[in-house]
């Protein structure tokens, strides 16, 4: 058996590993590369293997760091199957044709760009996949639920368990045989952090002989609710009260944004804010709350709690969700008073990019940093504490507060990541630690073999095969 990595091996974007045995392939994720001069690059290349060898796809989450390839496999010639989730699949349906739709827009851009500068005539930039496609790649999509056992191939069995991250995430168990030989392979995906809003925590498992696990966070350990909420509090009171400006969070559709809702709700319902004023500008995110509104079996009983005391406070809570364009802009001439959520959650791309155009130059105005920034990406220049800033090709000078609070994040910590690791009753043959930068997966690495003890724990490398015996 042999386990390769394509990416988020020494980085977090770009997850995908292929699993060959006696009698298949697999793959296990299959996500965009984001951030950096090379994301466009990666991408192009990243399923530049024998997708004709592949027999079947397991995808752990809805977010395109995982999935975001699936219409890409697709077009270029896949035909199997595709297993995730029932909530996951229902976000793809959202995810991927957003995604399609910001490429194209972004090629035609390009291409504006290109025409008015009378550069490169004859070349014309294309979108890594159109939305047509995406919307194809989804009749591959097949709903699974959590605990459920499915064979999608002879020789494979497979189980989804709740990895409390987003909507629909899992932790992967599978039993492969291969040859004279059984192995249980376990692949984390994106493991939450316990006892956050939402979602319950994620499901711990007895045992496995391989082990792929992330490391987004793996050196360092996360504030405390408490604390996040207190520092919240003051950064909302300076802003909305004392210096009369906006609160500008970019928040990733899925998964943060409504954490993101639940947190400030509950401030209000404690009485640390009178009331709030919430925007949620992405139509995307809007999809995703209608949707995480319909999984109510997967919240924990505070997020029902606090959802009932929503609907029976209108008057302290006002939340508006934005759809059209023309109301997105209005938005622009509001200047104080609003707190403005808005994807994508590393100011790459989509609306967020004109309310920072908007307010970053903006002395009253702060930026709240809620999620992990890949390296690269806008949002992490700001978390870098970049002066000026580029927006449409124009510099924009950084006067708005920029926060970091870190206690918000959908990833488990270090301490996190090795509480659900000591749940195993027996090191694994092997464990992997991928989904993370170098600094954060080696020390992850350093940390379970000095405390758990484990023996083989390996970063891996992108594109090397490990054998698996």
């Amino acid at each position: 058996m042999e386990l390769t990595f394509f990416g988020a091996a020494g980085e977090v974007t770009g997850s995908c590993a292929r699993v060959r045995y006696d009698g298949g392939t697999f793959l296990v994720d299959c996500g965009l590369f984001q951030g950096g001069k090379d994301a466009d690059r990666k991408n192009l290349q990243a399923l530049d293997f024998d997708l004709r060898g592949i027999d079947f796809v397991l995808l752990t989450h809805a977010h395109l760091d995982h999935s975001g390839l699936v219409p890409r496999l697709v077009s270029l010639g896949y035909r199997g199957k595709i297993y995730a989730t029932a909530a996951t699949v229902d976000l793809l349906g959202v995810l991927l044709l957003d995604s399609a739709h910001i490429m194209e827009k972004e090629a035609e851009w390009i291409n504006r760009g290109k025409r008015q500068r009378n550069l490169r005539r004859g070349y014309e930039a294309g979108p890594l996949y159109t939305v047509n496609q995406a919307r194809t790649s989804l009749a591959s999509l097949r709903k699974m639920s959590y605990g459920e056992e499915f064979s999608p191939h002879p020789g494979v069995r497979c189980r989804f368990h709740d990895a409390g991250h987003i909507l629909g995430s899992a932790v992967i168990e599978i039993d492969v045989e291969s040859g004279d030989a059984a192995r249980k392979l376990v692949f984390s995906g994106d493991l939450g952090q316990p006892a956050r809003p939402v979602l319950r925590d994620p499901t711990p498992l007895p045992e496995a002989d391989f082990l792929v696990v992330e490391s987004t966070y793996g050196n360092r350990a996360h504030r405390a609710l408490a604390e996040t909420e207190k520092e919240l509090v003051s950064v909302l009171r300076d802003t909305l009260e004392r210096r009369k400006g906006n609160v500008i969070i970019p928040a990733f559709a899925v998964g943060r944004t409504q954490e993101m809702l639940f947190v400030l709700a509950d401030i209000v319902r404690q009485g640390k804010l009178a009331s709030l004023h919430i925007v949620v500008d992405s139509p995307m995110a809007a999809a995703v709350t209608e949707l995480t509104l319909r999984y109510d079996e997967l919240w924990d009983e505070e997020t029902r709690e606090l959802l009932a005391w929503i609907r029976a406070h209108p008057e302290r809570l006002r939340l508006r969700f934005v759809q059209d364009v023309e109301e997105s802009k209005a938005l622009n001439n509001e200047r104080a008073g609003l707190v403005i959520i808005s994807a994508s959650g590393m100011c790459e791309a989509g609306r967020i990019k004109h309310h920072l155009q908007y307010n970053i130059g903006r002395s009253e105005c702060s930026v709240v940093i809620c999620g992990f920034q890949a390296a690269g990406t806008l949002g992490r220049r700001l978390v870098d504490g970049a002066r000026t800033i580029t927006l449409f090709g124009e510099k924009f000078p950084v006067r708005a507060a920029v926060h970091t609070i870190g206690g918000l994040s959908a990833h488990a910590d270090q301490p996190a990541l090795l509480a659900w690791l000591s749940h195993f009753t027996r090191p694994p043959r092997h464990a992997f630690v991928v989904h993370g930068e170098r600094e954060a997966s080696s020390a992850l690495v350093d940390a379970v073999g000095e405390r758990l003890a484990w023996p083989n724990v390996t970063m891996p490398l992108a594109g090397h095969g490990y054998t698996l015996t």
